[in-house]
């Protein structure tokens, strides 16, 4: 018997590794005889490229960098010497897990470190770059990207702003390109689709919880609206704003301006890179899981995607979760976790405890009902 183990990531608790892991090893206790296909899945979200990376079996670089806030961090990138790409996470540098709550200040956050990293592997002779959006801290528009590789944003007298400078949307008045800009494309991986501007644009859903207060949205709004434009005529291209925009406080967006980009959504790129179709047509079961699936886990998130690619070939397929609407969609078997309570300071470790207390006295594998 072979079991495709494929769990997305548990946000906040579990990563899509850790949790692939402890299902594997209960799998082989319960079950010696059975065959493990281990693929913890992407979607663009958060990790989606050390994910990649590997699975792959890519070299690993590691580099100092700076957090959002401008302080050292270790961080890493993905190298794929023979197709001159590097598959990078926003997350790894200008991740907003390595703020504090009291930290945030989506003026000051900047994605400076992310462009440090990928200015480090041009060393490497790379022209393509696999930018995983996922768990930004900022709200930048790519502007620190675009300081890390060479550009500069002046001021009205001329002067150079700093990255980090929380003056630097609000600031910003002229786009100073250096001829030593390399020539880059981007592959962004979105995990959500929103536009960057309108009700569900990034700055009012995403920029409260990057620390942006309700009073401030709509000067939020003003300044990046002018420098938007600013960036795209400096591009010399007309702004139209458009779905996975809105990802990563518009990342993608202000690098559109000036690189060739491609905007990714959901689990289809990670799918293809993994090969994913295959796995799951010599698989007899799968199991899978993530935190919450609902209504929203349907927009191309991995369980939802992998879900499909089980009914197509016919194959059993169970999901860990949170909550019974997994019911509602064609899943085998919904294995519920209890609620966790997120406001005790060792909510991690009782996450990991009652995943492996809910997969040891709930979960049975079998191929058919």
């Amino acid at each position: 018997m072979k079991v495709l183990i494929a769990p997305n990531a548990f946000k906040g608790t579990l990563s899509a590794s850790e949790a692939a892991s402890i299902l594997s090893e209960f799998i082989l206790e319960q079950y010696p005889s059975a065959s493990i296909d281990s693929i913890p899945i992407g979607d663009g979200g958060d990790g989606t490229c050390e994910l990649l990376t590997d699975f792959l079996n890519l070299e690993k670089i590691a580099a100092w960098s700076l957090d959002a806030l401008g302080r050292p961090v270790f961080a890493f990138y993905g190298l794929d010497v023979s197709s001159r790409t590097i598959y990078l996470d926003v997350s790894s540098a200008s991740g907003i897990t390595h703020l504090k709550l009291d930290e945030l200040n989506p003026r000051v956050a900047s994605t400076f470190g992310t462009g440090l990293l990928i200015k480090d592997s041009l060393k490497y002779g790379i022209k393509n770059v696999v930018l995983g959006l996922g768990g930004s801290a900022s709200i930048d528009l790519g502007f620190g990207i675009l300081q890390g590789l060479g550009f500069e944003f002046l001021d009205q007298l001329g002067r150079a702003i700093l990255p980090f400078s929380d003056h630097l949307l609000s600031n910003s008045a002229h786009i100073q390109r250096s001829p030593k800009i390399p020539e880059l494309s981007f592959q962004f991986l979105c995990d959500v689709n929103n536009p960057f501007f309108g009700e569900n644009g990034a700055i009012p859903v995403f920029g409260p919880q990057k620390g942006l207060i309700s009073e401030a949205i709509k000067e939020f709004e003003k300044d990046s609206e002018r420098v938007i434009q600013l960036l795209y005529k400096k591009g010399q291209k007309n702004f139209v704003d458009q779905a996975g925009f809105g990802a990563a406080g518009g990342i993608a967006l202000g690098l559109s301006a000036f690189f060739s980009s491609e905007i990714n959504f959901g689990a289809s790129f990670f799918f293809d890179q993994v090969k994913m179709e295959k796995a799951v047509a010599q698989a007899d079961m799968i199991l899978t899981g993530e935190g919450r699936f609902d209504g929203q886990s349907l927009g191309g998130k991995g369980c939802f995607e992998l879900l499909q690619l089980a009914k197509k070939f016919s194959k059993p397929i169970q999901i860990i979760t949170s909550g019974d609407e997994a019911y509602e969609y064609g899943f085998q078997e919904v294995i519920q976790l209890p609620d966790l309570d997120f406001s005790k300071p060792d909510f991690q470790e009782t996450a990991k405890e009652q995943f492996k207390n809910t997969i040891k006295n709930k979960l049975r594998i079998y191929t058919r009902r």
